[in-house]
């Protein structure tokens, strides 16, 4: 999935995977990770945006990025968060979408970009 390359690319922190098609009808899937600042959660969603509208999906919504300390995106079937840290233990993503299946990661920043 490139929109976690994104994120691992610009050193976003924690970087989760909730699978939520079961649960609710939001989205197939939330990406969240953690930034260390205001300045890095602007890049992380510059970077996460820049890489989807060149895939041809750019955001359908934005919120929160006048904050500084949370962003989502919304990419129609993933829903993106990137939060300071403060704001991420806030809102607990991930003890609120507890019965959401985590994908496992490993296989998906370890792949080589396709040339």
């Amino acid at each position: 999935m490139e929109i976690v390359k994104a994120m691992d690319s610009k050193k976003g922190l924690d970087i989760r995977l909730l699978h939520t098609a079961d649960i609710t009808v939001l989205a197939e899937y939330f990406a969240i990770c953690t930034a260390s600042s205001a300045t890095h959660v602007k890049t992380l969603t510059e970077e996460i945006d820049h890489v989807m509208s060149e895939l041809g999906e750019p955001p359908l919504r934005r919120e929160g990025h006048r904050s500084g300390s949370w962003v989502l995106l919304d990419f129609g079937c993933v829903i993106v968060h990137v939060f300071s840290d403060e704001a991420r233990k806030f809102y607990d993503l991930e003890r609120l979408w507890h019965d959401a299946e985590t994908v496992d990661l490993s296989e998906i920043l370890q792949q080589e970009p396709q040339t």
